[in-house]
């Protein structure tokens, strides 16, 4: 085994660096894992932006949560995996003893253990992710593929929260790779699904992900008005805001019916704020939730999804690079909002 790896190391805002670093070594319990293909994800732009993450990075990191690869090295008492195995680790797992584990929020865990590094040649594996949050990938499913699951984990719980039904009408706003995730699921479940962006290549993808109607918002000022004509005056059954700006979250609510339940899935920048219509939201018993991150149950529900092959990596990847490229890569989708993931091959 080699004692060097090359790996994106984040220094700071913007100041990303692929070069050579020590590979893991293993505590008990943990495994080494090569990593066959890493994805971007929105998160990670936003890291690379900042130049850190509150709870997950603190610079000098390499950092990248979306992988699979194979076990090349497991560390002392490591019982459920061997060298060779095949296997996708969530980002995470819970303590599954605090206050919000025993109470099945998970997602909100006291102690809750994020893992980064995917951006690398190898990744170490903690212990207890190796435990609660790992798992092998059949024969005939691809390590891009696997490596999807974490944000449709995340997506998953979030349209289940919603108490989605058959029949339900969703507005989704929002077309990145989450609202695309968010359209694609939300079929599964037989849904009629508006789905409203702002560029033409988003909405095109929205529609050959199964959406039944389009709003874009470069033409049209007023979305929420649109759902409403659509759904003969009485708005949709759920609105899910995927974009993460106070602007959205208001046309979120504007545009669900009476009785009806608002997603703020997409998490806005810090210190933001925004005013609701008490009157509206009291009297038209309009519930509000908000999602964040995933737990291992929807973990293994939405791998099932995709080893089921009801949704693809391609369906949400379309740029293939190699790690040198990593920066650059980085840069583009700082720039180009709503283009979808790449998949990074150490």
């Amino acid at each position: 085994m080699k004692s060097q790896m090359m790996a994106a190391v984040l220094y700071g805002k913007e100041h990303l660096q692929v070069e050579p670093v020590p590979v893991p070594t293993l505590a008990e319990g943990d495994i080494l894992v090569r990593v066959r293909v890493a994805l971007t994800c929105g998160t990670d732009v936003k890291v690379f932006r900042r130049g850190y993450h509150a709870r997950m990075i603190v610079p000098p990191a390499v950092f990248g949560h979306e992988l699979a690869g194979d076990i090349v090295h497991v560390g002392e008492n490591a019982r459920r995996f061997g060298i060779g195995q095949r296997v996708v680790a969530a980002n995470s797992a819970p303590c599954e003893v605090c206050y919000f584990c025993r109470r099945g929020q998970e997602n909100l865990c006291e102690d809750l253990l994020f893992n980064n590094g995917a951006y690398a040649e190898y990744i170490r594996i903690p212990a207890r992710i190796v435990e609660r949050n790992t798992y092998e990938i059949p024969p005939d499913v691809s390590y891009c593929d696997a490596a999807l699951v974490e944000p449709l984990a995340c997506v998953l719980r979030g349209l289940e929260e919603t108490g989605i039904q058959s029949g339900d009408t969703l507005a989704i706003i929002g077309l990145g790779p989450i609202g695309l995730m968010f359209v694609r699921l939300a079929k599964l479940y037989d849904a009629r699904v508006i789905a409203i962006g702002r560029r033409k290549t988003q909405l095109d993808r929205a529609a050959a992900a199964g959406a039944d109607e389009l709003i874009t918002t470069e033409q049209i000022a007023r979305p929420a008005e649109a759902v409403r004509r659509l759904t003969g005056g009485r708005g949709a059954d759920i609105a899910i805001e995927a974009v993460g700006n106070p602007k959205t979250w208001h046309w979120a609510v504007d545009m669900v019916r009476r009785g009806g339940t608002v997603n703020f899935f997409g998490g806005c920048p810090n210190e933001s704020k925004v005013s609701l219509d008490t009157s509206l939201l009291h009297y038209s018993e309009i519930t509000c939730k908000a999602s964040f991150h995933h737990t291992p149950h929807y973990i293994r529900k939405a791998l099932d999804i995709i080893y089921n092959g009801n949704i693809r990596a391609g369906d949400f990847v379309n740029r293939e690079e190699p790690l040198a490229n990593l920066l650059e890569v980085m840069r583009h989708l700082m720039s180009h909002n709503g283009h979808l993931k790449t998949a990074i091959f150490p």
